[in-house]
């Protein structure tokens, strides 16, 4: 494990073995990294954020409390993670809100996820497994795994695999969707989305 000295990180924070903390990183109290994570200079974890293993979160980003992050994800430079479906500083009788005032909206990304640089993830969203959310994207919906979405608001333009390269969505035989070298066995059997051409 590596954690440059300009970086704050709790020490109720947990860091796995062989993680690697860049300049300027904060990372609050009882946020877990799993081992060999990189986190760019400037990125901010709040607390009780979940990291899984091998997640790479670039520089800036912004991972705000309620978010779990599953292995092997991606994380680009300034993405933003959210939190709070309903964002105001002071109540309605003009004091300052408290932590018991509002109420925490989760964020899940799944395992190999890939958020581009600049996305932004609304609260209570989920980004499915190996899916790819595009450079300045605004997920405000479920992105189901190994889809492809972008835009504001992103919508799902197709799918990819494993690799990140993308495929036309040809169902196969047995109701399965066909890509070359990749078994699709039962992934897509909960898509509600519609693909915008």
């Amino acid at each position: 494990m590596r954690i440059h000295p300009t970086a704050e990180v709790s020490p109720q924070a947990q860091i796995g073995e062989g993680c690697l903390i860049w300049h300027q990183v904060q990372i609050r109290e009882r946020a877990t990294l799993g081992p060999n994570c990189i986190v760019g200079k400037g990125a901010y974890i709040d607390f009780e954020v979940s990291i899984g293993r091998n997640v790479k979160i670039q520089n800036s980003a912004l991972i705000y409390h309620g978010v779990t992050i599953e292995d092997g994800a991606f994380i680009g430079p300034q993405a933003c993670l959210t939190n709070d479906k309903v964002p105001r500083a002071v109540n309605p009788d003009g004091s300052l809100k408290g932590t018991d005032d509002w109420l925490v909206s989760p964020i899940l990304i799944r395992t190999g996820a890939a958020l581009g640089a600049q996305s932004v993830v609304l609260p209570g969203v989920t980004v499915g497994r190996w899916a790819i959310v595009g450079s300045g994207s605004v997920v405000t919906k479920d992105v189901p795994d190994y889809g492809l979405v972008w835009g504001n608001p992103a919508r799902l333009r197709g799918y990819v695999n494993p690799l990140g390269q993308t495929f036309s969505p040809i169902k196969a035989d047995n109701d399965h969707m066909a890509c070359p070298d990749f078994d699709w066995q039962a992934i897509f059997d909960t898509l509600d989305w519609e693909i915008i051409e």
